[in-house]
């Protein structure tokens, strides 16, 4: 089961972190998944703590590796819900691109899982009525499994603006790329990625009452819903 862990053990403090940005919440995510891993290519999926990032959380979400260029959400902070006007768990990650860059976004992927590397894309959703235009930015940071494979993204996701009516998708604007051995060099531009053949399978939609939900838990931030999935 994918859930998050509540030891202190990983709980990072991050009080003295003050980034003065819209996007604070991307630099707080990759600051706690760098103090994880302390020295290592990545943290493991299990090191992760909700407490962790709290002040981020509502952006944050998890990642699982389904198939090549495939990763569905397992956990989504409630700015990703607000985002698409629906439940974004089992979402793939491309649902929140326009179709055509939905393949770079794949490929983007899976540098960031066979690599391994750390991404960054800048993002822009155009304005029509009632939508107006938004920029975004996103993080996608790999983590390991219990089985020692690099199958999970620890990722944030900031919008700034006025999200106006659901559901926005996105442009890709930019992409930067790093290895996670080159943890302290420069973000490279990402070279342009394919993937050929790749297509999903439509998913049934899930009922809101045959989903699952941990019990509350008193510590965390009340505004992320965390949910069990034995898949």
């Amino acid at each position: 089961m994918d859930n998050f862990t509540r030891t202190q053990h990983n709980v990072v403090t991050m009080s003295d972190y003050q980034p003065h940005s819209g996007y604070a919440s991307l630099s707080l995510v990759e600051a706690y998944w760098d103090a994880l891993r302390a020295g290592r290519e990545m943290p493991k999926r299990a090191e992760i703590d909700p407490r962790g990032i709290e002040n981020a959380l509502e952006h944050a979400f998890i990642l699982e590796r389904v198939a090549s260029g495939v990763a569905r959400m397992r956990i989504a902070g409630t700015h990703l819900h607000d985002i698409m006007g629906m439940e974004a768990r089992g979402m793939p990650i491309t649902a929140f691109f326009e179709q055509e860059c939905r393949l770079k976004v794949s490929g983007l992927l899976e540098e960031v899982f066979q690599t391994p590397g750390c991404a960054e894309l800048m993002m822009q959703s155009h304005g029509s009525l009632g939508q107006p235009s938004l920029e975004a930015r996103m993080i996608l940071l790999p983590l390991k499994s219990d089985l020692g494979d690099v199958s999970r993204i620890l990722g944030c996701l900031v919008c700034v603006g006025d999200l106006g009516g659901a559901p926005r998708r996105f442009d890709l604007t930019s992409t930067t790329f790093r290895n996670v051995s080159d943890a302290n060099g420069p973000r490279m531009p990402l070279p342009q990625l394919e993937v050929k053949g790749f297509g999903e399978r439509p998913q049934p939609i899930v009922q809101p009452q045959a989903i699952a939900e941990e019990p509350a838990q008193p510590s965390w931030p009340p505004y992320l819903r965390l949910v069990k999935s034995d898949s």
